[in-house]
């Protein structure tokens, strides 16, 4: 039973994953690279940013072109992979009314966006990735 249960957690794991990379932070690479290209031609349209970088950027004053690269966009896919799949598996695991469910679901689900993206943005910090690049702020 528990083998099972943590094949499926791997499994779960690895399909959000390789979803979350190859569908929204490439696609994202790729617009941001061929907006560097070539000018759009429509300025009214708003520019999408990642709901992730703008957190840290905002929270933790980093440098936004620091964030902008593959290691951290894939930094960010396992933690939003490791995020859904925890909340998942803690959710199938119990046995309960499914409005317990939702509403231990939504608890687990915020404190873990918090938590990973607070941790994470901390250690950003301490490494330089700050607006003037300075370890210490």
């Amino acid at each position: 039973m528990k083998i099972e249960y943590l094949i499926s957690a791997l499994l779960l794991f690895l399909l959000i994953l390789s979803m979350d990379y190859y569908f929204t932070k490439r696609k994202y690479l790729k617009r941001l690279k061929n907006k560097n290209k070539k000018e759009k031609k429509k300025k009214n349209k708003k520019d999408s940013e990642l709901i992730e970088v703008s957190y840290l950027v905002n929270k933790f004053n980093l440098n936004k072109e620091k964030l902008l690269t593959k290691k951290m966009l894939f930094i960010f896919s396992i933690i939003n992979s490791l995020i859904i799949t925890i909340v998942s598996m803690v959710i199938i695991s119990i046995n309960t009314y499914i409005i317990l469910k939702f509403i231990l679901g939504f608890i687990l689900l915020f404190a873990l966006i918090y938590s990973l993206y607070e941790l994470l943005g901390r250690y950003l910090k301490r490494k330089g990735y700050g607006e003037n690049g300075n370890k210490k702020d």
